[in-house]
Order: structure tokens, then C-alpha cells, then sequence
């Protein structure tokens, strides 16, 4: 196949808020020096105009971001300091913090915050409308924008990534070229910055290809989903911020709610749940539910109506878990490297450090004109000795705090706000899907009838773990959030989510989990249905694509490894506006 080719100088992949803070502060940089080389006062070559481009699989910018939000403003201080002024997207303070724990029917407000909840100075903010605002700053600096152009797979020269091919245009489900079609084009850079978000398709090949998690901690995820509620005038107290605990989660899960009152008489409401539950009959969608469902929180949503809705994975194993952040020809930035506290739950402001220190190494790369490991990893060394260093380290065990339970979890996580985040009992984690016990132990029928009487592909029909109740109002079902999520994808491409193996489904993941896939998919994506072929009346898997949201959720917790989540046709996927 012809492919063209095309030289920028610096390629980022993912205009989330560390891409785009990467691209405005590397534009900043350049102009700020070449202003300075021109009048005298800097020494050296004036760098002239580069081209800093960014690739976003989503159609427009931000439509594919989300986040809660409340966010710490400390990055973008940085990154734009006169962000109030030239109108950014975060006007509405935190002004009253609660924190509810919840029983089966009841709930106790807390007295007293605990510290890594306090939101003073922080905002509640629309994390869509803040990368939107994001894009605008960065074109104007001179930033060339491309959305609707998914990146499929890294290209090398030798030991040196030399940039990324993108994704074929107007391919049939079947691999046939369409009357549209178009080849990927080669994009190829001097730097390649990863800025994917959680478990990026093209981080997640470049790892093992330059051993950057070599001797690290697995990564550890959570998923989180999110609905947003249109509320009756007057209902919404602005600026309150309520985190929760305990219902509907057993005292073994790892997670919590979140109650945000935006701007507009609007709620943001979500729910996230660890990755590292044991069984597979659980479902965080069906547990968000019934989350909705509780009295107390039911209260809130009371006249409400939902309007949109998202899920996303979240990275939280810490400073423990990330990998190296520079390599010969390319960084990683934001989620794809495990930016995120997870004692606050907040990583938009890491994220943007985090762009700005890849940007500065790159600056200083260009300068030189050299760009290997050596080179850039002076964002490694800048990261070291940063306050997003400081803040992550005094928080590197605390996920891992909760692998004993939650209330030994809440004793060694006070514990460790003492200690600066050392803990004595610390254990190594695990990958999320090697916690995922056999459905035998959890009501399931065990891997192998001696009887006969029933085929092992029977664990398909048990219900999801807890059982919830959909009635249309709080209770609102997959493929109704699916809708509300703005989801569309072209139906006649390529399936993006590539099962090595779906004879294991069928037979050894029937008997063994019961088919988790569709439990833990938040969007109905996987479905096992009647194999019209089967002799004994058993199942097959179905993959409604359509339906993916791209939380990256099946390609961390298939307890096999056998999905893998790349990239579909340019555009598809959810519209997170306004989320």
C-alpha cells in the first residue's frame, strides 16, 4: 500500500489537557525565545517557525474528554497565569465540602473533612469545556490541530520512535476498502509525546519496546461513571461538593460516589469503583445504579432528569507505577504515564505540569537538535524535582493501602497522611485482572460439572452482582446512558476491539468467570447469545462495537489478556459536552 508521508517537528498524540498544555507551553517557549534572540538579550539561534501538531481520535476536541471534575488550579496557574482573564472555563469555587458515609438506607454526614477532601480553592469546572478553551489558547499560539485523526500504531527506525501511522479511512467490517477509502497517512517527528489518557493504545506498545516499566508496580486502574442532571431551578446549591462512602460497596471493593453542583443548575453525579474487586459478576454500572437509588442520594436527584452520561478508567498505582517517562525519539505525559493523586481523585493539574515539563525538555532538545533518551529525559529529571514529584510521593502507597479492605485501608491511609506516605505493610500490587477470582466462589457452577447436566457456557446467564432494579428514572440501563452519552460510530468498519481468541470465551472463560465482559463493560458492548451453531445450545460472543465509549475497560480487566482496545475510524465514540 502507498502511504504518504508527512515532517513535523514535535507530534502529540491526544489533545486532553497534558497534550494541549504540552503544545501552548512549547509554542510559548519558542516565541519567547526568538522575541528574546531578536532583541538582544538571549544568546544563541532564534529556533523559527516549528510545527508542533496534535492528532485526536475524537471529531471535535474535547468531545472525547471527561473527568468529575473539581479540579486544583495550581497547573493551569502555571501554564496560563491570567487564566481568569482571558476567560477560561473555571469560575465556580468549591464553596461547602461534605462527606456522607452510607449504609444500606441511611447515611451519617461527617463532622469533620477528611483532609484529602477539602476543596478549598478548587473549582468545579466542565474538564470538556476547559480542554475546548485549551485548544483555542494553543491555535492561537501557532499549535496545528488535527481531530478526527486516530493514531493506529507506532513507527521506529531502529531503537528510535520516529513518529505514528494513522488510522485507514473507509474500511468495511470486512477489510475491504470502501469508495472513500484513504490510507493512514506516516506522520513523522523529531519528538513524539504521548498524551493518550488511561492505558493509550500507543503507550501501551511502546513500553515493553523501550522496557520503560521495567522493575515498575503494574498499574492499577479504577472505572468511574458519570451522569450529568439537569436539576429544577433554584435546586442546585452551587459550589457544594459531596464525597461518599461505603453503599453499594462490600467492606473488600475499593471506591466511592461523588455529588457535584455545577453551574446551571446542573449535578454531576458518579460513581468509581477499583479494578481489583473479585468478582466477576460485578458490574460498576449496575452499582452506580443502585448508588442512584439510595435514599439519600436519590433526594438529590429529586425533580432532576439525566442528560448525559460517560465512563472512563482512571490510573491510580501512583509514583510506584509509572514508568519512565523519556525514551529515544519520544515522552509520555497526563494519564498514559499515571499522573493522578488517587487520595484526592485529582490529576488535571499533574496532568498540565506534567505537559509543561515535557515541553520545557523538548524546548531545550530543539535547541540542540538532539532528541534521544539522554536528551529528553531531563523532563525525568524535572519531574523529580517538582512539586508534582513532592505531591505524588507523599501519596505513593495509599491505592495500595486498600488491598486488605476497606477499613484496614482507612487506618493505613491515615497512617500514612503522618508518615508522608510511608507505609510499613506495604505488598506489591497485582495487575487488576489477576485479582478476578473464579465465579465457583462466587454462586457460579464450578469449572467442570461432574454431573453433566448442565454445559459450562451456563455461568453466562447469571445475573450481574449486586442486583439492581432499572424503573427509567434513576434506575437507567446501559444502552439508554449509552445513548446519553452521544456515542456513534460508523457501523460498516473494522471491529476495534480485537479478541485473540474467541473460542476461550466460549469455553474456558464461560466456565471459569461467566463471561465478565459483560458485567464490566459500562456500554453493553459485549453480549454472549445463542450460538445457532452449537450443537448443546451454547454461546457465542457478540461485540457491539457501536456501543464503546473507550473507557479501555475490557483491555484491563479481561482476566485472559486476550482483548485488546485500538483505535476505530476517525470520529467515532462518545460526545462528552459540557462533562
Amino acid at each position: 500500500m502507498q502511504r504518504e508521508s508527512m515532517d513535523v517537528d514535535v507530534l502529540i498524540v491526544g489533545a486532553g489537557p497534558a497534550g494541549l498544555s504540552c503544545a501552548l507551553h512549547l509554542a510559548n517557549r519558542i516565541r519567547q525565545h526568538d522575541e528574546a534572540v531578536a532583541a538582544g538579550t538571549e544568546s544563541g539561534s532564534a529556533l523559527g517557525e516549528r510545527m508542533i501538531a496534535v492528532v485526536e481520535k475524537a471529531e471535535v476536541i474535547g468531545a472525547h474528554t471527561l473527568s468529575g471534575s473539581v479540579i486544583n488550579p495550581k497547573g493551569l496557574d502555571e501554564l496560563v497565569p491570567d487564566w481568569k482573564e482571558k476567560g477560561a472555563p473555571v469560575s465556580k469555587a468549591v464553596t461547602d465540602d461534605q462527606f456522607w458515609l452510607l449504609s444500606k438506607t441511611g447515611k451519617i454526614a461527617a463532622p469533620i473533612i477528611p483532609p484529602p477532601l477539602k476543596n478549598a480553592g478548587n473549582y468545579i469546572v466542565s474538564l470538556n469545556k476547559l480542554v475546548v478553551w485549551l485548544a483555542e489558547q494553543a491555535e492561537a499560539a501557532g499549535v496545528s490541530l488535527f481531530p478526527a485523526f486516530p493514531a493506529r500504531e507506532p513507527l521506529y527506525d531502529g531503537d528510535r520512535m520516529i513518529g505514528v501511522r494513522l488510522n485507514d479511512q473507509g474500511v468495511d467490517r470486512n477489510g475491504q476498502p470502501k469508495a472513500t477509502f484513504e490510507p493512514g497517512l506516516d506522520l513523522h517527528a523529531k519528538v513524539t509525546v504521548l498524551a493518550e489518557g488511561t492505558r493509550g493504545s500507543i503507550t501501551k506498545m511502546v513500553l515493553p519496546k523501550f522496557g520503560l516499566d521495567t522493575g515498575k508496580q503494574p498499574q492499577i486502574y479504577a472505572v468511574g461513571v458519570k451522569e450529568l442532571w439537569e436539576m429544577p431551578d433554584g435546586s442546585v446549591d452551587e459550589g457544594r461538593v459531596i464525597h461518599t462512602l461505603g453503599f453499594p460497596l462490600t467492606t473488600d471493593q475499593y471506591g466511592g460516589g461523588w455529588a457535584y453542583n455545577m453551574e446551571g443548575n446542573i449535578l454531576s453525579l458518579g460513581f468509581v469503583v477499583g479494578c481489583d474487586y473479585k468478582d466477576p459478576r460485578f458490574d460498576p454500572h449496575a452499582a452506580f445504579t443502585r448508588y442512584k437509588q439510595h435514599p439519600a442520594v436519590a433526594e438529590l436527584l429529586k425533580g432532576g432528569k439525566a442528560v448525559r452520561y460517560g465512563a472512563k478508567t482512571i490510573p491510580e498505582g501512583g509514583l510506584n507505577s509509572m514508568p519512565k517517562l523519556a525514551f529515544n525519539g519520544g515522552v509520555i505525559v497526563g494519564d498514559s504515564a499515571g499522573f493522578l493523586n488517587a487520595q484526592k481523585l485529582k490529576g488535571t493539574h499533574l496532568a498540565i505540569k506534567s505537559g509543561m515539563m515535557a515541553a520545557d525538555a523538548i524546548f531545550e532538545a530543539l535547541k540542540v537538535d538532539r532528541f534521544d533518551a539522554t536528551q529528553l529525559g531531563a523532563y525525568q529529571t524535572a519531574f523529580e524535582s517538582s512539586w508534582a514529584h513532592d505531591e505524588l510521593h507523599g501519596v505513593r502507597n495509599f491505592r495500595q493501602a486498600f488491598t486488605g479492605g476497606l477499613l484496614p485501608g482507612l487506618v493505613r491511609a491515615g497512617i500514612q497522611v503522618v508518615t508522608g506516605g510511608l507505609d510499613p505493610f506495604t505488598r506489591p500490587m497485582h495487575a487488576d485482572y489477576a485479582e478476578m477470582e473464579p465465579i465457583s466462589k462466587h454462586g457460579g457452577e464450578a469449572p467442570h460439572d461432574p454431573t453433566g447436566r448442565k454445559p459450562v457456557w451456563s455461568n453466562t446467564d447469571l445475573p450481574p452482582t449486586p442486583p439492581v432494579r432499572f424503573d427509567g428514572a434513576l434506575g437507567i440501563d446501559k444502552l439508554t446512558d449509552v445513548f446519553l452519552s452521544g456515542t456513534i460510530h460508523e457501523e460498516n468498519q473494522p471491529v476495534h476491539l480485537l479478541v485473540a481468541d474467541t473460542t476461550i470465551c466460549q469455553t474456558r472463560c464461560a466456565a471459569e468467570y461467566g463471561n465478565p465482559c459483560q458485567h464490566f463493560c459500562p456500554a453493553a458492548v459485549y453480549e454472549m447469545v445463542p450460538d445457532g451453531n452449537a450443537a448443546d445450545g451454547g454461546k457465542k460472543l457478540q461485540i457491539n462495537a457501536s456501543n464503546c465509549v473507550h473507557c479501555k475497560t475490557c483491555d484491563i480487566m479481561d482476566p485472559y489478556q486476550i482483548i485488546t482496545w485500538v483505535t476505530p475510524e476517525g470520529g467515532g465514540g462518545p460526545k462528552y459536552f459540557n462533562m
